[in-house]
């Protein structure tokens, strides 16, 4: 693999960590590693968000990635050593079965694979059906359930796909698993990183939320905790540049700049907000790109109804295959992510944030 800079190092480091929803320690660790030189205070609420807070004075602007994953946890461990899991995060069964897996124990990992009854021995017509979810099972290569217990295996272990991190032959590209949401986390921590010796006029947090694939729980507990002013949700977003992709399904398109989510499941965009951060991309020719979306949302859907309510944009990256073993982005859009949250950040203060947020 070539050579890694300093950022792919840090990309490297969070997509690697381990942290399903409730399991985000990990996670939280790595990003607080990289955080912390750049912030004035590092704390976590209640539930175990990352808060990193740059800057005494001014109104507060919220830049939240989540730092949990989608995995499995095990519910259950068989006679014959075999382990029965429930998906945490949404899953879809095509992506699953023969993937590798690793199942954080008290003891250390384990690895598995994902398995299920082979189609040699299926009907005609149960072979054209994909395999249903709680068919499958996690083969750690036990023989019994004592075994799989003396390797450390309980009920509520984390299960995490397992990937490395890769540079593509166009090393624009890279592929790894988690980028829903390190990407995020790695875009608050550029973003303080970028105005530590930049003047001016806000008070910046930095977050990794917690539990956001199973209900945006983190970002509704650490923004009562910030009561922020002005909020960002950075996350992945769908990439409709693949075979069979309409642009009516999907229009966003690696390499073509960060998204300005306008709709999804979770939210309305806030317009004052929108206008201002496109009107700053197309003064300073930061590409972008638009996208709505009739489900799915962001932590920005909770942070935006939280208090007395938020002006937030989710600002996504274009992200091919997320929620499988590994996924794909263009490194030119989360550079020009972090560039445009740290032009619009600069120009806010109080003045500027009324204005938004009453006109």
């Amino acid at each position: 693999m070539a050579k890694l800079d300093e950022t792919l190092t840090m990309l490297k480091d969070l997509t690697d960590a381990r942290g399903i929803p409730g399991n985000e320690r990990e996670v939280r660790e790595v990003m607080t590693k990289y955080i912390a030189p750049y912030a004035d205070e590092v704390t976590t609420d209640g539930l175990g968000s990352l808060i990193a807070k740059q800057g005494e004075n001014g109104p507060k602007i919220m830049v939240a990635g989540h730092l949990d994953e989608v995995g499995f946890m095990v519910t259950n461990i068989d006679e014959k050593g075999f382990l029965r899991f429930q998906t945490v995060g949404g899953w879809w069964s095509q992506v699953m079965l023969a993937q590798r897996v690793t199942v954080v124990t008290r003891k250390g990992d384990v690895t598995g694979v994902i398995g299920s009854k082979p189609p040699h021995i299926l009907s005609p017509e149960a072979r054209k059906k994909p395999v249903e979810i709680k068919d499958m099972f996690i083969d750690i290569g036990a023989v019994s359930k004592e075994e799989a217990e003396e390797w450390g295996v309980r009920p509520g272990d984390m299960v995490v796909p397992y990937f490395e991190f890769t540079v593509m032959n166009n090393e624009k590209m890279l592929l790894a698993k988690a980028w829903d949401n390190r990407i995020g986390c790695a875009i608050a921590i550029d973003v303080m990183r970028q105005l530590k010796n930049e003047k001016h006029e806000n008070i910046v947090y930095g977050v990794g939320t917690i539990q956001e694939e199973v209900g945006l729980r983190g970002a509704r507990t650490s923004a009562q905790l910030i009561q922020p002013d002005i909020a960002f949700g950075v996350d992945v977003g769908i990439a409709g540049d693949t075979p069979g992709v309409s642009n009516k399904e999907a229009m966003g398109k690696m390499g073509d700049g960060p998204q300005i989510i306008l709709y999804d499941a979770s939210m309305v965009s806030h317009k004052g907000l929108r206008e201002f951060v496109t009107d700053v991309a197309d003064e300073l020719k930061i590409p972008y790109q638009f996208d709505a979306l009739p489900g799915g949302g962001t932590d920005s859907g909770a942070i935006h109804t939280s208090n007395r309510g938020v002006p937030s944009l989710s600002i996504t990256i274009a992200t091919r295959y997320i929620h499988s073993h590994a996924a794909m982005l263009h490194r030119d859009d989360y550079e020009n992510a972090v560039k445009l949250i740290v032009e619009v950040i600069k120009r806010l203060d109080k003045e500027t944030v009324d204005r938004i947020t009453y006109e």
